[in-house]
């Protein structure tokens, strides 16, 4: 099992920047998928990036593209999510997750962490 724990969530006025961080636990980091998800107050929790291992690929969700960076630094065992121009729309619990086996399914998550976007 991966135990993965995220940070850097908060308070931020709309416009302004966060960077959301998310440590993974396993020998073999480089190769996992990992993600990012998040879920708003009566929504259900959607899709926001991907970060593919064994070669870094990216994609976002339409709704961050162009604002939203994810990133890796394999050997901190870590994937970012660089928030920029954030919107109230935003405002959700933003988790991350592994896909230890690359196989599609994300099966370790982390506890979540809260964004909050002001107007």
């Amino acid at each position: 099992q991966v135990q993965v724990v995220e940070s850097g969530g908060g308070l931020v006025q709309a416009g302004g920047s966060l960077r959301l961080s998310c440590a993974a636990s396993g020998r073999t980091f480089s190769r996992y998928h990992m993600a990012w998800f998040r879920q708003a107050p009566g929504k259900e929790r959607e899709f926001v990036a991907v970060i593919r291992g064994s070669g870094g690929s990216t994609y976002y969700a339409d709704s961050v593209k162009g604002r939203f960076t994810i990133s890796r630094d394999n050997a901190k065992n870590t994937v970012y999510l660089q928030m920029n121009s954030l919107k109230r729309e935003d405002t959700a619990i933003y988790y991350c997750a592994a896909d230890s086996r690359q196989i599609g399914s994300y099966d370790d998550w982390g506890q979540g962490t809260q964004v909050t976007v002001s107007s």
